[in-house]
């Protein structure tokens, strides 16, 4: 069956535009329209649709407001966040992002063509739509093969972790809103996060956490030393690589290739952590679209660290996730609500049997 998606902006004239980009495709049909928050709640009530893409700023009830009121009503219907990403637009979609939005698009600059507009919205907007309905089961998918991969790897013993490294893409915001303010004011190890966003939403996520956790988050800038009980996040648009120099941990960044589409990607600074830390790498998969992560787990895992990832149930697309258990690279798969006790067990494992060894 086709997707059905409903269009709410208050502009008329995007709503036709966006009507006729979305239904170009054979997998999607618009349900309906809606030109303010109001109607929307009114129109998923009568229509259900399988996906809403929801502007920010609008007269009356914003995208914001009615985003909240969706999620009281559904907590799990798709909604992607379509605005501009710039100013006011990009810090009410991180808001919108950390409150449970599905994802978001960037609506097309005024300057260019009618053309390239509606190539860069069919290309943005048209794999997330079907990435998250996919995830829902609004649109079959042919079966993949994969091989089975263990909960738990119990022959691996567990090594002493020295820094905790996490990926996520699409639904990670909301996610990282509830992980990071779990951890302890004492947690002994730093935390290094790629979370798959444009310049300024990183800088603003790396805000809205700091303001909600005992630990420090913040962007990263090239030249920081780790510091334990730290979180830093990867900036939009710059790969971030952990380098040993002395006894310190140092960030670097770069505007190398894209990998796997993105920059930042999970696998470049995955990959860099077994020649800092050695065996002593924790890399935690996230919710998100894609396969960013799995070859970065498989060097982790070679040279002896551990990888866990976040289950299909509670991901809001399970494509980074899912990649990384296809290759047989997880030692756990935890629900959302286990992965941070799960962190914290292991980075204290060995600190509590080293501090045990020395009374």
């Amino acid at each position: 069956m086709p997707i059905r998606v409903l269009i709410v902006d208050d502009s008329a004239l995007l709503r036709r535009q966006l009507t006729a980009i979305l239904v170009a495709d054979p997998e999607i049909v618009i349900a309906g329209t809606a030109a303010n928050g109001q109607l929307a709640l009114q129109r998923i009530a009568e229509l259900k649709p399988d996906l809403v893409t929801l502007d920010v700023e609008m007269p009356g009830m914003n995208g914001l407001e009615t985003l909240v009121e969706i999620r009281k009503r559904d907590p799990r219907l798709p909604v992607i966040m379509f605005s501009s990403l710039t100013g006011p637009g990009a810090d009410a979609t991180v808001e919108a992002l950390s409150r449970g939005a599905s994802d978001y698009a960037a609506k097309p600059s005024q300057a260019g063509s009618l053309d390239n507009a509606r190539e860069q919205v069919r290309q943005e907007l048209v794999p997330k739509i079907k990435a998250l309905c996919a995830a829902r089961g609004a649109l079959r998918l042919p079966p993949r093969l994969v091989a089975p991969a263990p909960a738990a790897s119990p022959h691996r013993q567990p090594t002493r972790v020295d820094v905790v490294a996490i990926a996520t893409s699409t639904g990670g915001p909301n996610v990282l809103g509830q992980l990071i303010p779990q951890f302890p004011p004492d947690f002994p190890v730093p935390l290094v996060i790629v979370q798959h966003m444009p310049p300024m939403f990183t800088r603003l996520l790396a805000g809205r956490l700091d303001a909600v956790t005992s630990l420090h988050v913040q962007e990263a800038a090239a030249g920081q030393a780790l510091k334990k009980g730290q979180v830093w996040i990867a900036p939009g648009d710059y790969h971030m690589t952990i380098a040993r120099k002395g006894i310190d941990c140092v960030i670097d960044l770069d505007q190398d290739a894209h990998e796997n589409s993105c920059r930042p990607a999970a696998d470049v600074l995955f990959r860099s952590l077994p020649q800092a830390f050695g065996e002593n790498v924790l890399a935690v998969v996230l919710t998100g679209m894609g396969a960013d992560g799995t070859r970065g787990s498989a060097a982790i895992r070679q040279a002896g660290g551990s990888i866990i990832v976040q289950d299909e149930a509670s991901s809001v697309v399970w494509g980074m996730p899912g990649s990384v258990v296809a290759a047989n690279l997880a030692d756990r798969i935890c629900p959302l609500d286990g992965i941070v006790p799960e962190i914290v067990r292991r980075a204290s494992f060995r600190r509590a049997q080293a501090s045990a060894a020395r009374c």
